[in-house]
């Protein structure tokens, strides 16, 4: 039995906040994680049948996202099966528990697998695990749940539960619904994907995969014993424990929420209980503010900042990095956390510019990686690629700029590293100094070139999340996994933060 909170104290010990080397920079052994890994080759982003099956993405920008009318339908199905109309999951655990929060998760590769040794160390006495966006990379088919999914966590002894991301609806949510729900397909009939007034969306929209049952029959015997089981019923739910509620959003492709489950979501905040809501769109990301918009007016951050529905943290996926934002709201503050670095590509953090989002304080924002691993880590991924030795920047000519830049207070200590016009020049690449005549490089970077810069050798910089609860507190760490041995031994703790509940 693991003592989490020994683990975490050994934990912060050898962390990236402390030395290069709780980064893995100095890595010398992968992790036993390889021994997990599929015979079959991973998808590549790099592939341009990749990028074509994701398509929808686009085509939801372009002519709207159907994602509203689909789960409409895929709602007043699983409540004409029986499914309880209020979408509330009773969880037998008791006052005192703990569970695992991964966020965008299913790539299958390497980067997945590498974050499983250490989840399954710390997280050996939880009670259940929640998937926060992104089950399965590129279009949530169910075809593809055994190595994505079953696979990975087939030891993990605990139910896993999940919150659809915009990559699960590219099926038009078919796999996902099959898996978590057990619901049978819909009927074709075409409903909420429409053609647009020119008809493209209708022509070029990629259709649900029809499911292999015996393909899957066989994934899920990975994950069948009783204590595994899990059953929830409905994209969006909300869990019920003695003195805590979490609360489940489904925000689609787009992030915007349809009438129907605005309503819901209205209906349940208004439990006394504090709250923690789990949704597939971060609210606070890089330097932005993102509430989600409720069919009918309002946003969710409405509801999550109003002091009579007593939310204490909203934790999203959806971008692939470690974020906390703990933003004061009247007389209290909200955690606000992206929890998207479980296993997909790596979204950089080096992009984030110094925060004030919110109205918070850069020294009180929490990243990781560290935006000068971040840049380090893009460096040394690019400069390899293009065959350009100049453009790598070491961890310590990477936080020394970072710090330049930022102007925040480092967090480990950073040996004195004259900053050369080569590094500038270097950094301003790879978007994290400033280019002349205000070239937007950051924002291209985080948003296209991070999806070209999947790689294989540690370190990953990925993360997941241990919450613990009590009548009085909320415990919420997030520990990294680097799929170096020494990380993988004694997980590095990254962040931690207690919030009172009374």
């Amino acid at each position: 039995m693991v003592d989490v909170g020994r683990a975490a104290q050994r934990g912060r010990e050898v962390s990236s906040r402390v030395s290069k080397e709780g980064a893995g920079w100095s890595c010398t052994r992968r992790g036993t994680f390889e021994d997990l890994l599929p015979s079959r080759e991973p998808f590549s982003w790099l592939d341009v049948r990749t990028v074509w099956r994701s398509r929808n993405e686009v085509l939801a920008a372009l002519f709207g996202d159907p994602s509203g009318q689909v789960r409409a339908r895929w709602v007043a199905s699983q409540r004409a099966r029986g499914a309880d109309p209020s979408f509330r999951i009773p969880m037998d655990v008791g006052p005192e528990f703990s569970f695992l929060v991964l966020g965008d998760t299913g790539e299958g590769d390497s980067s997945q697998y590498a974050v499983v040794p250490g989840m399954l160390r710390i997280g050996e006495d939880t009670a259940f695990a929640v998937v926060a966006s992104d089950v399965i990379y590129p279009t949530g088919s169910g075809n593809e749940y055994e190595d994505k999914f079953f696979r990975p966590y087939q030891d993990y002894r605990a139910p896993i539960y999940a919150i659809p991301g915009n990559h699960d609806w590219y099926d038009g949510l078919g796999g996902f619904m099959r898996v978590f729900c057990d619901a049978p397909s819909l009927e074709a009939e075409g409903e909420g994907f429409k053609p647009s007034p020119s008809g493209l969306r209708g022509l070029l929209w990629r259709r649900p995969e029809k499911i292999d049952e015996a393909r899957l029959a066989r994934a899920r015997e990975r994950r069948s014993k009783p204590e595994q089981q899990a059953a929830q019923p409905a994209p969006y739910w909300a869990m019920e424990t003695p003195g805590l509620l979490i609360v489940g959003v489904d925000t689609g492709i787009r992030g915007d929420i349809d009438a129907e489950q605005a309503d819901w979501l209205r209906e349940v905040s208004r439990d006394p209980r504090p709250k923690v809501l789990i949704t597939g769109k971060p609210i606070y990301t890089r330097n932005d503010y993102k509430p989600s918009k409720l069919a009918g007016g309002g946003t969710i951050d409405d509801i999550v900042t109003d002091p009579a529905h007593n939310y204490v943290a909203a934790i999203g996926g959806d971008v692939h990095n470690y974020q906390r934002f703990p933003i004061r709201v009247g007389e209290r503050t909200i955690q606000y956390i992206v929890a998207g670095g479980s296993g997909a590509f790596m979204h950089a953090t080096h992009t984030t510019p110094r925060v004030t989002v919110g109205g918070l304080h850069e020294d009180d924002y929490r990243c990781y990686p560290l935006r000068g691993d971040s840049l380090s880590f893009y460096s040394r991924l690019y400069s390899d690629r293009l065959r350009m030795r100049w453009l790598y920047l070491t961890p310590d000519e990477s936080a020394a700029l970072m710090s330049r830049q930022i102007g925040n207070t480092p967090v480990r200590d950073i040996p004195a590293v004259p900053i050369t016009r080569r590094m500038r020049w270097a950094a301003r690449i790879l978007g994290g100094w400033p280019m002349p005549f205000r070239l937007p490089v950051g924002r291209v970077f985080h948003r296209y070139l991070s999806e070209l810069s999947d790689w294989d050798t540690p370190p990953f910089f990925k993360s997941f999340l241990h919450v613990s609860v009590t009548p009085e507190v909320l415990r919420i760490r997030c520990f990294a996994a680097t799929g170096c041995l020494p990380q993988e031994i004694e997980p590095p703790l990254e962040d931690e933060i207690v919030i009172p509940l009374v």
